[in-house]
């Protein structure tokens, strides 16, 4: 009665899904842009942050493409409150990431924050699952109480290039102690310019002995 009443759909084509089926059809899972840098190349997605600051790894699990099912899937995970969608992708990866050795030298989970007022309004950090999934999956804590974000703004993904490389993101560390001398896998849902998580990783590295690597759900 409950499936008819309130049926299971696919986040991302709407279809009804099977029994077997969780947060995405299998036809949509598999029609997903995979791009697995963990698996491929690691070095593909460091470029991006050449010369911004030092990155131990990166890696991202798809490519997001403009009206497809990538963008679909992020709109209702950020916008329509769809944030199973963020742990669906956490024990994805994070599956993937603890059978790589690279990955086994990670000693904490860090999420790109919220501000406060956002996180309010939205009742979430998009990110969240995510991340506390790939926390589980590497048996390694999830940290999200020392770095903080103290300016609001709104959303990166469709602003033009130019305003988001002058994005006025500020981001702050409180009780450093707690990521001293830690590797830090910084987590967020998706990379356009980079410059979120170059501000993150920047207030990051000022604490003492540490080194970043990252993980996101898709790259544009």
């Amino acid at each position: 009665m409950l499936n008819v009443l309130f049926p299971r759909t696919c986040n991302a084509c709407k279809s009804t899904l099977s029994k077997a089926e969780t947060v995405i059809c299998v036809k949509c899972r598999h029609a997903l842009p995979m791009i697995s840098h963990h698996k491929t190349d690691n070095e593909a997605m460091k470029v991006v942050f050449y010369g911004r600051f030092p990155v131990e790894n990166a890696t991202a699990l798809i490519q997001f493409q403009k009206k497809g099912i990538t963008q679909e899937l992020l709109h209702n995970l950020k916008y329509r409150g769809k944030k199973e969608i963020s742990s669906f992708f956490g024990k994805w990866l994070g599956s993937e990431l603890s059978e790589v050795a690279a990955y086994k030298a990670i000693d904490v989970v860090v999420p790109v924050p919220l501000h406060k007022q956002k996180r309010k309004k939205r009742g979430y950090n998009q990110v969240e699952g995510f991340g506390k999934e790939i926390a589980k999956a590497l048996q390694i804590p999830y940290e999200d109480k020392v770095l903080i974000k103290i300016s609001k703004t709104e959303s990166q993904v469709f602003k033009q290039r130019f305003t988001r490389f002058n994005s006025e993101e500020i981001f702050a560390v409180q009780h450093p102690e707690k990521l001293t001398g830690k590797h830090i896998l910084l987590v967020d849902d998706i990379i356009t310019t980079g410059a979120t998580l170059e501000n993150c990783a920047l207030q990051l590295l000022k604490i003492e002995n540490t080194k970043i690597s990252l993980a996101t759900i898709a790259i544009a």
